[in-house]
């Protein structure tokens, strides 16, 4: 017996991406893999990529010395595997310091690119580091993300990627994530 037409599935939603960026120490890896914990909560097919994992190499190529082209080539093939196996939202974890990092995140993604940037107030940040390195052997990892903290928020400050901000200094991580989601739409 035929009951007529059957209705369509409904159509999968359009994938996106969310770079979370901000200084080091603002907590963009932390932040990233809650959000990514949110959307599963919420029934979302997604994916978390910490972009600092995807161009870990020393030492660096000839010309490369902070293994940008590695780290795209390599986000565009993880994130294409990612979107292939069903991911709708992909959430990035790292930084971009230009307009045109902005844009070949993008292009490595193939997808539209929300950019959310994490504010903390630079103390708390540095109280941050020193408790992240205390086990560190010898002083220069720390002594180099300390250098680093008000050089990359000058350079974000003035570069301007980000589609809106959300501070990262006060709240419970799942707070600061949650925000980040609304911010982009997602929740």
């Amino acid at each position: 017996m035929d009951s007529g037409p059957r209705p369509s599935p409904a159509p999968r939603p359009t994938p996106e991406a969310l770079l979370i960026t901000g200084t080091v120490g603002a907590g963009k890896t932390t932040v990233a893999h809650v959000a990514g914990d949110l959307l599963t909560d919420d029934g979302v097919p997604n994916a978390v990529v910490d972009l600092d994992a995807l161009c870990r190499l020393w030492p660096s190529p000839a010309g490369d010395p902070f293994n940008a082209a590695l780290l795209l080539r390599n986000l565009r093939c993880v994130a294409g595997h990612h979107l292939d196996a069903g991911a709708v939202r992909i959430v990035l974890a790292g930084v971009a310091e230009s307009r045109s990092h902005r844009e070949r995140y993008r292009e490595a993604v193939g997808t539209d690119l929300a950019v959310c940037r994490l504010r903390v107030h630079l103390p708390t940040v540095r109280r941050r580091l020193v408790r992240r390195h205390e086990n560190d052997p010898g002083p220069g990892a720390l002594r180099w993300h300390l250098d680093r903290v008000g050089e990359l928020d000058r350079i974000l400050d003035r570069a301007r990627v980000e589609d809106f901000g959300v501070d990262a200094g006060h709240g419970s991580a799942a707070d600061i994530a949650d925000a980040v989601l609304r911010g982009a739409g997602w929740r």
